[in-house]
């Protein structure tokens, strides 16, 4: 199936709940990508994988996209943590602005900077609003972002940034508590955000159990992202 058709099928009114994997090149090399990938194909609730990072210490993302590609039956969607971040091998980008902050190189700067190599390398977008919501601790994506998540006992601001984004003619809306967060989103936080709109809705960080994620997708998840653990695992444990 072409790539666009993938990822129509997947933020479309039919799409299936189920896990997206996040990898992330500073810890998973190419050379362990095969065995990961011969995991993850065979899992059937996997319904494609994200590579993103939040520092880039790797000086290959394109070849780590490329492997990734190269050994998985499911899509590879790029989720960046800058403009650095491209590959032209990758089904799709979730093009991120962090909605819930007001740092304006992460609402529209980077994507100024990204936009004639996305137009260049022909990848399709998903445009994505990206909320982060508060895990207990500082997490890599509130320093290397700069920016404040949302409380998480403040479901009517969550709410108002929902709105914002269905407004603004976002594509899907992703509610992220950070990678290796201490708690994940509140299962009321994304009943909150479920009962604002039908777009398609991303849960990640800080699920480790199949509790915490059976918690996230009786709320209104669609998918329900996992990195650590598999990270940890070397598979999709819940």
């Amino acid at each position: 199936m072409h790539s666009s058709n993938i990822l129509k099928e997947l933020f479309s009114e039919d799409r299936q709940k189920g896990f997206f994997v996040l990898v992330d090149p500073d810890r998973l090399g190419k050379e362990d990508v095969p065995v990961l990938a011969k995991k993850l194909n065979a899992d059937s609730r996997v319904r494609a994988v994200l590579a993103g990072t939040s520092f880039m210490f790797s000086d290959d993302f394109p070849g780590f996209v490329r492997a990734l590609r190269e050994h998985l039956e499911i899509p590879v969607i790029i989720f960046p943590g800058n403009s650095m971040q491209l590959a032209p091998d990758a089904d799709g980008i979730l093009l991120l602005s962090l909605i819930s902050g007001r740092n304006p190189d992460f609402l529209v700067g980077e994507h100024i900077k990204a936009a004639p190599h996305i137009k260049r390398m022909r990848l399709n977008v998903v445009t994505t609003a990206y909320i982060l919501v508060e895990s207990g601790r500082p997490t890599a994506v509130e320093f290397i972002s700069n920016t404040k998540p949302i409380p998480r006992n403040k479901p009517d601001i969550l709410v108002a940034h929902v709105m914002a984004a269905c407004l603004l003619g976002f594509r899907t809306i992703y509610l992220e508590a950070g990678s290796g967060a201490p708690e994940p989103v509140p299962p009321e936080m994304v009943r909150a955000a479920r009962a604002e709109t039908s777009l398609p809705l991303i849960v990640g960080g800080g699920i480790r159990t199949r509790e915490a994620a059976e918690a996230a997708f009786g709320a209104g998840a669609d998918y329900v992202v996992v990195g650590t653990l598999v990270e940890e695992q070397g598979a999709l444990c819940v």
